[in-house]
């Protein structure tokens, strides 16, 4: 098995360890993340219904004119900030944030202090 296999199978053991602790009303949804070599992906999921409200990531069109390279920390940052207007409009304002399976730095501290930064409480 090679590296990439086996980090991705131990992130994927420690985002179920978290699943196990975090779930999403639809007062208090859950924002998962997901980060990639070159793109960082959010969702805002109702887990009582089992649907994902909505989600965007840094190929949004709107965003990748702004930012000039897609998987790095500002990218994350203005995708948090462009998810939490996003996430007004719809009326969602309290969330519970889903790191999956991240450490919490870099890019995923960075969407985080864009969301909170944008509106949403977490």
């Amino acid at each position: 098995m090679s590296k990439i296999k086996i980090t991705e199978f131990k992130r994927m053991a420690r985002h179920s360890r978290i699943r196990k602790k975090i779930s999403g009303t639809a007062q208090r949804p859950r924002v998962c993340v997901h980060r990639s070599l070159n793109n960082f992906y959010a969702q805002v999921i109702d887990d009582d219904q089992g649907k994902v409200l909505f989600g965007m990531s840094t190929r949004v069109k709107t965003l990748a004119k702004q930012i000039k390279g897609s998987g790095n920390m500002t990218a994350a940052a203005m995708l948090g900030e462009a998810f939490a207007a996003e996430a007004r409009k719809k009326g969602i304002t309290k969330v519970c944030f889903d790191r999956g399976g991240y450490l919490y730095h870099g890019r995923v501290k960075a969407f985080a202090d864009g969301a909170r930064k944008g509106g949403m409480e977490f």
